[in-house]
């Protein structure tokens, strides 16, 4: 590509995506085509011409188009927006007024990384505008524009002010049919409860709380659990019941509260019908500290009976026989949570020492040397506070006296998995994880871990299966996509791969190593500019990033992957 073939220009830029495109998938793959191909031939192809405008490119589930003015883009969205009114799809629009560089084949530059941001913040069926974009049109145009505040956005040093339209005298085009895909058995997902303790710092208390009632729920076979990754990241916000139920796939939502006051606890927890916003259950419970298991359990026996799910007899049994809780060691396991969730390497020496203090407290506290595990795993394979191959003895010690304390936790058995993953004994690794689940249906861990280790094996049809299940699980874990398009790539799933590759690059800008996998993939399909475009991008985020440790690190007994890889890698020049 030759620099004249570069140009450099103020434009107005839309950006679009379906909410909730990976559920839709998975619910119904050949209708969600179906509407996504009527949408592009009846709505957005036509108003995109219509108003002058062009469109970039494609995005697998979404689009980037350029206007001459912004004014035409925001007339262009609410067109389309309103065309869209009956479609199963919910599109979210962002539009942005900035510089913008044009190779020939695709914008890049600021103007285009604001756009998809803010289109990022807008709700289903919405339509959000940079500051820059709406002083353009906040004298011309007969729409309302609520200032939502300055937001940071990722690689722009200053925070960006967003506007939302509003239009129809209100709200933004929506459809009657805006209700969630549901699964075939009742489906909850359960919010952060909310600290009313009166100290900010106990938050990780009222997280583990609720954290530990999604554990519960989640043994249940005959429900489906959200994972707390996906429901936590309401955390801090009041959402609306409902728009929760529509992009979590879930008809019921749990939120509540919890005061703690020395040894004492208090729990406030109701149900609610996302669909019609009714009350199913409401109940409150004060109680010593050491009978908070004792809570957890009538908390999910109420919300299962309110459900009218039918628990088998092993769930039953694994109901029986809680010990009562050590309050400190329950305290520090709650902090190591929430330390791990940071994932830094010094936020993982903080939960780490949390973890050990747990164990020092109470010796039989399964999880915490689960979760030791778990650590020096996540040390090993990211490279992290000297971890190298040695550190696996010691993963397997920890996860081994996980199991001799309390073989039938799902998430001991997850923990296992996962360090035979890496220790490359990939049948113990499969049978753990097999196991992981069948303790605990709604594990979305359960189904990474097993996906990895019959990914490692070459079984990547039935990983991807795994994957996609992980996915409905907890669809806001995008390193999920970056493990399915992995698979699909193995598989030869080349528009599959990049669909799923792209979605995680959007929702985790910062990714070399998704990057380094298409850019691989567009090697292989001859795509050779567009694989060395996302190098490019690789190379700045982390100009010292290895392929031949991808080789080194990862457990293949296969080499469909790795022939794809390097192969690609080697074609587009960008490796020896």
């Amino acid at each position: 590509m030759s620099e004249s073939s570069v140009s450099k220009r103020l434009s107005a830029i839309l950006a679009a995506d379906i909410a909730g495109y990976t559920r839709l998938m998975e619910v119904d793959s050949d209708g969600t085509v179906a509407a996504w191909q009527a949408a592009r031939l009846n709505v957005i192809d036509p108003s995109i011409a219509g108003h002058a405008g062009r469109i970039v490119k494609h995005t697998g589930d979404g689009f980037l188009a350029e206007f001459s003015t912004v004014q035409a883009a925001v007339e262009c969205a609410v067109a389309m927006q309103r065309g869209l009114a009956s479609s199963s799809l919910q599109f979210r629009m962002g539009i942005n007024l900035g510089d913008i560089i044009d190779d020939g084949e695709d914008i890049h530059g600021e103007g285009v990384n604001i756009a998809a941001r803010i289109e990022a913040l807008a709700e289903e069926r919405g339509i959000s505008i940079s500051g820059a974009a709406y002083e353009q049109v906040r004298n011309r145009l007969d729409y309302q524009f609520e200032d939502t505040g300055e937001h940071e956005v990722k690689h722009v040093s200053a925070p960006v002010r967003v506007f939302r339209v509003v239009v129809d005298g209100g709200e933004a085009p929506s459809s009657e049919n805006d209700k969630p895909f549901l699964p075939d058995k009742p489906s909850v997902a359960v919010l952060p409860f909310d600290n009313m303790s009166g100290d900010p710092e106990q938050e990780y208390f009222s997280d583990g709380i609720a954290e530990d009632i999604i554990t519960d729920l989640s043994k249940a076979s005959r429900l489906l659990v959200i994972a707390r990754n996906s429901s936590f990241a309401y955390k801090g916000q009041s959402p609306d019941i409902r728009k929760v139920c529509r992009e979590l796939g879930v008809q019921y939502v749990l939120e509540g509260s919890v005061r703690r006051s020395g040894n004492r606890v208090r729990i406030n927890a109701q149900l609610i019908n996302g669909i019609d916003g009714g009350h199913i259950w409401a109940d409150r419970y004060d109680r010593e500290m050491e009978d908070i298991f004792v809570v957890q359990d009538e908390v999910t026996l109420e919300i299962v009976t309110a459900l009218q799910v039918e628990l088998t007899p092993q769930e039953e049994d694994r109901r029986e026989g809680r010990s009562k809780a050590n309050p400190a060691a329950l305290d520090h396991l709650y902090r190591g949570r929430s330390c791990l969730l940071k994932f830094t390497p010094d936020a993982l020496n903080e939960s780490r020492a949390m973890f050990e203090k747990a164990i020092d407290i109470d010796p039989d506290t399964a999880e915490a040397y689960a979760m030791l595990s778990v650590i020096l795993c996540t040390e090993y394979f990211n490279g992290w506070n000297n971890a190298d191959a040695n550190s696996l003895d010691q993963v397997l010690a920890l996860a081994q006296k996980a199991c001799e304390v309390d073989e039938k936790d799902a998430i001991v058995q997850f923990a296992l998995s996962l360090c035979q993953t890496w220790r490359r004994d990939l049948d113990a690794a499969q049978q753990a994880g097999e196991r992981a689940i069948e303790l605990d249906p709604n594990l979305a861990q359960g189904y990474t871990a097993l996906g990895q280790a019959l990914d490692f094996k070459g079984d990547h049809g039935r990983a991807a299966d795994m994957f996609k299940q992980g996915l409905l699980l907890d669809p806001q874990y995008d390193l999920l996509l970056h493990f399915q398009g992995r698979a699909e790539m193995a598989l030869g799933l080349y528009d599959q791969a990049e669909a799923n590759f792209i979605r995680r690059i959007i929702r985790s800008p910062d990714t070399d190593m998704t990057r380094a996998y298409l850019a691989a993939l567009y090697g292989d399909a001859g795509r050779i500019d567009e694989a060395r475009e996302i190098w490019r991008e690789l190379m700045e985020i982390n100009p010292n990033f290895n392929a031949e440790r991808v080789r080194s690190t990862l457990p293949y007994i296969v080499s469909n992957f790795f022939d794809r890889f390097f192969g690609g890698l080697k074609k587009a020049d960008l490796i020896r």
